[in-house]
């Protein structure tokens, strides 16, 4: 299973939430690493990346709406 498949079954609101809501957690994540670095700073590339799936998501349900 892709990873984005799970996002084509999310509904729009949900998506939208969890946009919100992995951009807080990466928000909490950078200021922590900069001030304590992380045990695992590849954490900050996973939740760019899924941030960027989530974007492409809701940017491919609009094109097809219009």
């Amino acid at each position: 299973m892709k990873k984005e498949e799970g996002l084509k079954e999310m509904s729009t609101n949900d998506l939208i939430e969890k946009l919100d809501l992995d951009i807080t957690h990466l928000t909490r994540l950078r200021l922590n690493h900069a001030v304590n670095p992380l045990e695992n700073p590849n954490t900050l590339k996973v939740y760019r990346r899924s941030i960027a799936r989530i974007k492409t998501e809701l940017r491919r349900r609009e094109i097809e709406q219009s």
